[in-house]
């Protein structure tokens, strides 16, 4: 079997670590960061003879087959696309992109390089998002219907780089309006939803109510509808004072209910995420609460077979989970789940939502991202 040599870019990068070396025949060959700092703790950190890059373009012409792409959200698209030029495959944090055109170039560029796109979006590898998802497919909610995605994380703390300059997440985040960083919420909840994609969205906010002169609206709320007509809530707040809850999801059927624990640290640590079906009512004939993992033998066996080091690589194995599909991908030949189409509808949920607070939650028509899409859809609609 061929060695897969792969190039990070971004240390932030550096949480694909553990899953690449779990990985039989893969090689970190390259690392690159603009931070010469930064660049030395990641180089000792992933150890070996990898070689050290402050430019992105040097270390695609050195001899690797693939870059996980772990940049700031700006700079996702012009790496991609000088890496897919290189005849390199990609893994692309999240988001996608920062504007609707490079969303089109972004597909047009995977279509014309003919190399494997994966979308780094994580939280849809998360055991919990994944049992869900194999319920749904059995039927135990009966048909879904609505469901909710929630990434409530304060980041006022990282506004400012400990060197005192502006970060990077001043402008490009929190100096947006609208729900800058959906793919979190909606990556997992879309799962449940195999057969949709997003057709239109309306943003809402109560206002600007941070005290760090930050234009990011205090508790952004994005409703989706979908091309079968179910509805999907995102909520984002990233300046509001409340305690961390990355990843709050809940999934309304006919038959039943999920919902993701509400405390999972701090005082209040013990919520757990938690089902209530019909199927189970109680004697009285009243639905009840029980635990999700009541039902984990549902879970797919590669994650009821993870290794302690797969389940280590963080988010119960997710992290592990996700870069091995990016591996296998490129081994295939054949684009993975998370293709570059769902990274850009995803995203545009998010960039599309800055033109509907503007203008006092109109609804927005959500592309329809696809191969070989044609150019008079490759718009913006009011």
């Amino acid at each position: 079997m061929k060695k897969i040599k792969i190039g990070i870019a971004g240390c932030r990068g550096l949480s694909t670590l553990m899953g690449l070396r779990d990985i039989e025949d893969v090689e970190i060959a390259a690392m690159c960061d603009l931070d010469e700092d930064h660049l030395n703790k990641a180089a000792e950190e992933i150890g070996g003879d990898v070689k050290k890059f402050r430019i992105f373009e040097d270390m695609l012409e050195s001899d690797i087959d693939a870059v996980i792409v772990a940049t700031p959200m700006q700079c996702h698209v012009p790496q991609v696309l000088a890496a897919l030029e290189a005849g390199k495959h990609v893994m692309s944090e999240v988001t996608a992109g920062v504007t609707m055109d490079e969303l089109f170039w972004l597909c047009e560029a995977v279509e014309k390089y003919n190399k494997i796109y994966m979308f780094a979006e994580n939280c849809v590898y998360i055991p919990k998002v994944q049992l869900v998802k194999q319920m749904v497919a059995k039927g135990m909610f009966g048909k879904p219907y609505y469901a909710e995605g929630m990434y409530l994380h304060d980041i006022h703390d990282i506004l400012v780089y400990p060197s005192g300059k502006t970060s990077w997440r001043s402008y490009w985040q929190c100096g947006t309006r609208g729900n800058f960083y959906p793919t979190h919420s909606i990556g997992p909840v879309m799962q449940w939803f195999p057969d949709d994609y997003i057709t239109e969205i309306s943003t809402f906010t109560p206002g600007i109510h941070n005290p760090y002169g930050m234009k990011q609206d205090s508790g952004t709320t994005t409703m989706c509808r979908t091309n079968n007509g179910n509805l999907i809530c995102l909520r984002t707040d990233c300046l509001s004072p409340r305690p961390h809850n990355m990843d709050r999801y809940t999934l309304q059927g006919t038959e039943g209910i999920f919902e993701s624990a509400i405390y999972g640290k701090g005082r209040l640590a013990g919520d757990i995420d938690r089902v209530s079906l019909n199927s189970n009512k109680t004697e009285d004939g009243h639905m009840d609460w029980e635990a999700l993992m009541n039902y984990k033998d549902l879970l797919p066996e590669r994650y009821k077979n993870a290794s302690e080091e797969q389940i280590h690589a963080s988010h119960g194995g997710g992290d592990f989970f996700i870069v091995k599909d990016f591996i296998d991908a490129i081994r295939s030949g054949k684009q993975p789940e998370l293709d570059v189409y769902k990274a850009c509808e995803w995203t545009a949920v998010g960039l599309l939502s800055a033109l509907s607070v503007a203008n006092n939650g109109r609804t927005i028509e959500v592309p329809h991202f696809r191969p070989n899409m044609p150019l008079n859809e490759k718009v913006i609609k009011l």
